[in-house]
């Protein structure tokens, strides 16, 4: 069995809500062991009985992915139990400017940053080492659409992107020659409960279903980026080919008021 095509064992963190709960749901089926991680136990719960309702074995953490060293523990532990074949750091939290367009909390921004970069990096230290010596697996991050042409008003998530970006591009270079496969993903607009946080412009819009199909389809076939819609990930493209202040013209198109995250903590 190619572990790339066809994973036995899933990681994914974020996979009570939005796109790692729909990925949870999309690979699940009977024979495959997938392990997630949340933060809310109860959104946790409802998620794992969906996945088991499809076939799937799951084992949960209910952990914040800012906790390294619990978040160490349960991957070591998952991993000596099901050798992890793919790992999708997933979770992500997101703010933008205060009222009025005034500048973004600290807190928010200190948030962000530990959750969307440090939260990320953490999740992929924990099991890195054990796939790189096996000399098999992969790894995909998500980050945004934002990370390719940073949105006017979510500086912060707009950076962490990047951040994460840059980071799985440089661990693709790094594992490829030990056989372990690095994606970065670059997501637009999805239909989630994120989404409905974002009040702007939200150009060519994916269903939840949709986006998780792609995702997979494209982590079968081992691509290396996976940006999407197409169209609007050809816009910021060619968007940063622009004069900077042709680009900044082009970005206000995107300006939105972004609703604060109840959940966060």
């Amino acid at each position: 069995m190619n572990p790339i095509r066809n994973p036995a064992n899933i990681v994914i963190t974020g996979g009570s809500r939005g796109i790692g709960r729909g990925l949870a749901l999309e690979y699940s089926a009977p024979g495959r062991t997938i392990g997630l991680i949340a933060r809310d136990p109860d959104t946790l719960a409802e998620a794992a009985g969906l996945c088991r309702a499809k076939g799937a074995t799951v084992e949960t953490g209910a952990i914040d992915i800012r906790d390294r060293a619990a978040l160490h523990e349960w991957l070591a532990t998952f991993d000596d139990a099901h050798p992890v074949d793919l790992l999708i750091a997933n979770a992500g939290v997101s703010a933008g400017l205060g009222p009025n367009k005034s500048k973004e909390s600290d807190a928010d921004a200190e948030w962000l940053a530990q959750v969307d970069y440090m939260g990320v990096i953490a999740t992929v230290s924990g099991l890195v080492e054990r796939m790189r010596t096996r000399g098999r697996g992969q790894i995909a991050l998500t980050a945004s659409i934002a990370a390719i042409s940073p949105l006017p008003d979510m500086p912060s998530y707009s950076g962490a992107k990047a951040g994460i970006a840059a980071y799985g591009a440089s661990c693709r270079r790094w594992l490829k020659p030990f056989g372990v496969s690095v994606c970065v993903i670059f997501p637009g607009f999805v239909t989630s409960e994120m989404s409905s946080r974002h009040q702007g412009a939200k150009p060519f819009e994916w269903p939840l279903e949709k986006a998780t199909r792609h995702i997979r389809a494209k982590l079968a076939a081992n691509r290396a980026i996976i940006a999407f819609p197409w169209q609007l990930a050809w816009l910021v493209y060619l968007q940063n080919l622009l004069p900077a202040r042709w680009g900044d013209w082009f970005m206000k198109a995107f300006d939105a008021d972004i609703h604060e995250d109840r959940t966060k903590g």
